[in-house]
């Protein structure tokens, strides 16, 4: 593991969870952390350089932003089509997740699509659309129930850190 101060430690933990609404979310790091915001600045790249994070991203929580209908749609399109299907569906805007995955046995869904509407209405209309792209590929549509867990790994907590 690399060598990281206290500082360091702290602001790895903060990165793993919620960044808030703040408009100068760095700034807000670096009050907590006593670093300057180039300071974390600097940090977050050579955190990544060093392949401590691999990515930083951005969860969309749909229920708090409006969106009261969800599914994850399964496709079932066949060899090459499934590349070109996939990136169509990909660039659609109602889109949050596609993924292109092989088959199991009892299973003959490769294509996964996330989509998101206000209403169930909506939905039905993107699933129309999102049809109508998959050229007769077969499809089911698999609802969410209820969210089981929605949370980041934490890393170096404050106890760990001093």
């Amino acid at each position: 593991m690399a060598d990281l101060s206290d500082s360091e430690k702290l602001l790895i933990y903060l990165l793993s969870g919620d960044l808030g609404d703040s408009p100068t979310p760095y700034a807000a790091l670096a009050a907590q952390t006593g670093l300057t915001e180039e300071e974390v600045l600097a940090a977050i790249g050579r955190f990544q350089a060093d392949g401590l994070i691999r990515r930083f991203g951005a969860t969309l929580w749909h229920q708090k932003s409006g969106f009261a209908a969800n599914a994850m749609l399964v496709w079932r399109v066949e060899g090459e089509k499934g590349v070109i299907c996939g990136e169509k569906m990909a660039a659609l805007p109602y889109v949050s997740h596609c993924y292109l995955r092989r088959t199991l046995p009892g299973w003959p869904y490769n294509l996964y699509t996330m989509i998101h509407a206000e209403d169930r209405a909506g939905l039905s209309a993107m699933i129309d659309e999102m049809a109508a792209l998959a050229d007769g590929a077969e499809w089911r549509m698999l609802e969410s129930l209820r969210e089981l867990k929605k949370a980041s790994l934490r890393y170096f907590p404050p106890s760990s850190t001093g």
